[in-house]
């Protein structure tokens, strides 16, 4: 990480038990998804939207009218129910963030747990662009509801406020001006990610899911690696047709 600092307990807020700080990148993902559906279809990639109840049916929706040779299962959160796959390691982290107007003034600071329990963090990230600012958080392994709670909204309020007044100018949760309450749920796995090529039902399968909240972050290195594995299919695909 460009600027990385251990910072000395001297610098570190009340009741912290360690930090750093570094120089990083934010991604507006309402601007970026987009640009990236954009960067596919400029590849040629088709797009389509099915509901698939097993993971080999997707290999009867090839463009190209045929078979598809490999199948990229990236069925995130849904990995657990998808047949063919049907992970049960697989479980939800609810997250639940605030999208406030009010800027951070150029500062992310992120805090592990609180006070208000082990599953409720610290996070304030100002999207580009005009983006707006995120309040957060939770995260809360196992928990699939997917409404906004009032009661932990209000607490995420507070504790940003509280640890970031320059959100507000000291007007405290009164001067938040919000765009909208938010829940997602991140696609977690005990044991982490999972990248590994599997045969199911005559049809290989490259698997890439449970990155939990650390998908936009690994995202290229994971697909790198998805890629050396569906060369790795492809070679013995083409050696095969040879003999």
């Amino acid at each position: 990480m460009p600027d990385y600092r251990e910072l000395p307990k001297s610098e570190l807020p009340e009741g912290m038990h360690s930090g750093c700080e570094f120089t990083s990148v934010c991604i507006n993902t309402a601007i970026y998804l987009p640009w990236l559906i954009g960067q596919c279809a400029k590849y040629g990639v088709k797009f389509k939207r099915a509901v698939l109840k097993h993971i080999s049916e997707a290999a009867h929706m090839s463009h190209t009218g045929g078979k598809a040779d490999i199948i990229i299962n990236a069925s995130g959160l849904l990995a657990c129910r998808l047949g063919g796959v049907m992970d049960k390691a697989v479980y939800p982290a609810r997250g639940q963030i605030i999208l406030v107007r009010n800027s951070a003034k150029g500062l992310m600071p992120t805090v592990s747990g609180s006070d208000d329990g082990e599953d409720e963090v610290i996070y304030v990230m100002e999207r580009a662009y005009g983006g707006g600012t995120i309040l957060g958080g939770t995260y809360m392994k196992g928990n699939w509801d997917p409404n906004p709670d009032p009661n932990i909204a209000m607490r995420i309020m507070k504790r940003t406020v509280q640890t970031h007044p320059e959100l507000t100018g000291g007007k405290g949760i009164e001067g938040l001006d919000i765009i909208r309450h938010g829940v997602g749920l991140r696609p977690a796995r005990e044991g982490g990610v999972r990248i590994e090529k599997e045969m199911i039902d005559g049809t290989w399968v490259v698997h890439n899911y449970g990155h939990a909240g650390w998908g936009y972050q690994g995202s290229y290195g994971c697909a790198e690696r998805v890629v050396e594995l569906v060369d790795e299919i492809a070679g013995q695909l083409k050696r095969t047709s040879k003999l």
